[in-house]
């Protein structure tokens, strides 16, 4: 599927300023996205929008839930004005800004606040509230439920690891989940309601962008969390030991060039095959409720890891690296055919970046998606390189200058990375006589590329190093922190970005309508 030409914008909402310590979907984000269109940009990427676990590094692509929102990006204001939170609570709850979210703090707090808010919500909701509450919940009833109750035992047995639950809750005991269902159903109701605010916010912010033109595209990790509700409730869709219920293998990528092991990551895999060999019926109909639920929440959506439904990586469970595994083909263009004879064109974006092979380039390309192109993986010297811009086969791709994965491209260019030589090369190839201001260097060359969309990460907007980078894979925590102050971006910032769309072709057509 093709985009209009564009600029684009990656920005993840919790980098969003604001005064609760990260960002949410209230005001903060309606005023960035009016900023944006003001600047002629037609793209707003996130990253995935799932709730997020300390236990975890708050990462969002490590979510207990495949289906809900993330509570932290609630905005307390909203609540405030709806009459559920006093202004002495949010007053108290209040962050000063930073360029780095503390995550434990922000989630203590703003957890305590989705309490007093449900609190007061159902001790006299009105009868508008109270319709569209039960709305809600019967209309996403088919994740909804399992989501809840799953949240609520995980906080009563103090773990995500559902297998070591008692057994007749971790195997769903049909009168276990309904016992259960009856002691914590106020904790069930708790997180019912954190989701119908979630995306009743979510929906206002999704309405605004698209008044103003500004098309959201969102992101799907390939792989689930073991830890989360999705393998709880689907058992059938996953690779999993009858008797223990645990992963029976795990996924990963094999030893490479920087990894002699390989890399381990631990999710389950899915089970794409039935005993026959053909594609099963469970994982069609699972990722089917997947897209179409994330496919409401924006109009286009990134695939993480998208060679995975050509092949994946499959390691035994009781491996403790990636050395062993095998390739196991996974679904193959059948299963997209599948899903989009019930749900129509997918307007979907292929991460397609690291060792592609042939196999999945014929995948992406039979399903017509556009895949990405990183500019900084583009100067290795080799002239034929993938990544620079003289050589995408087609228009249809998006070209990044970096990603929520890379260095800054400043941190990038000035640092160790590219290195003396590196950086000689480069200058070379984008004729510069001098290396200032090099992020709008490498955003000019992005922008003036046949990709249909360019995708500048905020922080090469503003020109900033290394240390604000949003995540170093491999590190164990300090991801995801970054945030904007207040104001940032400034008038010049956007001017300059309103000019280079222009002089780029990248302007949004006027009549355009956004879906």
């Amino acid at each position: 599927m093709r985009f209009p030409r564009g600029c684009g914008v990656l920005l993840h909402a919790t980098s969003l300023a604001g005064p609760y310590g990260s960002g949410t979907l209230g005001r903060s984000a309606c005023a960035m996205a009016e900023l944006l269109a003001a600047a002629g940009v037609s793209y707003w990427q996130m990253l995935p929008l799932g709730p997020v676990c300390g236990h975890l590094g708050y990462s969002p692509y490590s979510s207990p839930s495949a289906f809900a929102g993330n509570p932290l990006l609630i905005d307390p204001d909203d609540l405030l004005a709806r009459g559920w939170l006093s202004a002495e609570a949010c007053a108290a709850a209040r962050i000063a800004e930073d360029d780095f979210v503390d995550w434990d703090q922000v989630a203590g707090r703003r957890m305590a606040l989705l309490r007093q808010a449900a609190r007061a919500f159902f001790a006299a909701p009105t009868a508008g509230d109270a319709s569209g509450f039960a709305a809600f919940c019967r209309l996403e009833r088919d994740w909804l439920d399992d989501y809840a109750l799953f949240s609520a035992l995980a906080e009563h047995f103090g773990t995500h690891e559902w297998p070591s639950w008692p057994p007749a809750v971790a195997g769903r005991d049909p009168s276990a989940l309904a016992e259960w269902q009856e002691r914590l159903a106020g904790e069930v109701e708790f997180h019912r309601f954190c989701q119908f605010v979630f995306y009743r916010q979510w929906d206002a912010f999704a309405n605004h962008c698209r008044r103003l033109g500004l098309r959201l595209i969102g992101d799907i990790p390939f792989y689930v969390n073991f830890e989360g509700a999705d393998a709880w409730s689907h058992p059938e869709v996953f690779l999993l030991d009858e008797r223990t219920g645990r992963p029976a293998v795990v996924a990963g990528v094999p030893p490479d060039y920087f990894s002699a092991t390989g890399q381990r990551w631990g999710n389950p895999v899915y089970r794409w095959h039935d005993a026959h060999g053909d594609l099963g019926e469970e994982p069609v109909r699972w990722w089917e409720q997947r897209l179409r639920h994330l496919l409401r929440e924006t109009p286009m959506v990134r695939i993480d890891h998208f060679r995975g439904f050509s092949a994946h990586w499959e390691i035994p469970a009781d491996e403790p690296s990636a050395a062993r595994g095998r390739w196991v083909t996974g679904p193959g263009k059948a299963l997209f055919d599948r899903i989009s004879a019930r749900l129509g064109p997918l307007p979907l974006v292929a991460e397609d970046l690291g060792v592609i092979t042939a196999d999945v380039r014929r995948l992406r390309d039979g399903l017509a998606l556009p895949g990405m192109k990183v500019l900084q993986f583009a100067f290795d010297r080799d002239p034929q390189n993938p990544y620079l811009p003289q050589n995408y086969p087609t228009p249809n791709c998006l070209v990044y200058t970096g990603t929520h994965d890379n260095n800054t491209t400043n941190g990038w260019f000035y640092g160790a990375e590219a290195g003396e030589e590196g950086r000689r090369y480069v200058c070379e190839y984008l004729g510069l006589t001098h290396r200032d201001e090099f992020h709008w260097q490498l955003i000019r060359l992005a922008m003036l590329s046949t990709a249909d969309i360019c995708m500048i990460p905020m922080q090469d907007l503003l020109g900033y190093a290394g240390e604000f980078r949003m995540n170093l894979p491999g590190r164990g925590a300090g991801n995801w922190r970054w945030r904007l102050r207040p104001d940032r971006p400034d008038r010049a910032v956007l001017d300059r970005l309103h000019r280079q769309c222009g002089l780029a072709n990248r302007l949004p057509l006027p009549g355009v309508a956004v879906p």
